[in-house]
């Protein structure tokens, strides 16, 4: 399973404010926005592409168009502060939901959302921003194979080890692109020093709700 951790100076800079408690909810959203923006950038180098050609205003040119369609698959709710730069940089998109919701005592998350379109031949690309122990990514990538999908990416903002290792053992082809590898995790499964709850500092809700 490949790892790509970002070595962009841009996304770390962002990385270090989206971490700072002091960042208000408008802020770090636009931060999100900008990390996902460059880890996509990233994660989408290698995309096969169609050689052809286009008519400019001046004359015939050489062109390169993407081969494969995408469909972005945000985790709930957390995720979706990732989608905005798939839909905007990447042609003929279509977009899944997976709903997944963790138990605060056990760590363990249930599956109580999924609508997924049809995964064959294209390039599934989960979007969760916290890879933490590794349940959730699993239970949303065991989904997607499920439903037909190949060659899934995974796009986070940090990740802890245990969840990589997880990720690594039960899917071992899936390629993760991250901002950052953080320490580990605490008693209670979360990411330290990570930047606390993800979809509560996005939607300016209050901890835990």
């Amino acid at each position: 399973m490949p790892l790509h951790v970002s070595p962009h100076p841009v996304v770390h800079d962002c990385l270090a404010q989206l971490r700072d408690r002091r960042t208000e909810p408008d802020e770090f959203r636009a931060l999100a926005r900008k990390v996902m923006t460059l880890l996509l950038y990233e994660a989408t180098a290698e995309l096969p592409t169609r050689q052809a050609s286009v008519t400019t205003p001046m004359t015939e040119a050489a062109a390169a168009y993407l081969d494969v369609e995408v469909v972005a698959i945000p985790v709930l709710r957390a995720g979706l502060g990732l989608l905005p730069p798939v839909l905007d940089l990447l042609p003929r998109v279509s977009v899944g939901y997976l709903g997944l919701e963790r138990d605060e005592e056990t760590a363990v998350a249930r599956i109580y959302y999924r609508k997924l379109p049809p995964l064959a031949d294209k390039l599934p690309l989960l979007l969760d921003p916290m890879l933490a122990t590794g349940g959730s990514a699993r239970q949303a990538l065991d989904l997607i194979a499920e439903a037909g999908g190949r060659g899934a990416r995974m796009v986070c903002v940090v990740a802890a080890p245990e969840g990589v290792r997880h990720v690594e053992e039960t899917h071992p082809d899936v390629h993760i692109h991250i901002a950052a590898l953080d320490d580990g995790l605490n008693s209670r499964a979360f990411i330290l020093p990570g930047l606390g709850d993800f979809g509560d500092r996005l939607f300016g809700t209050p901890a835990g709700a």
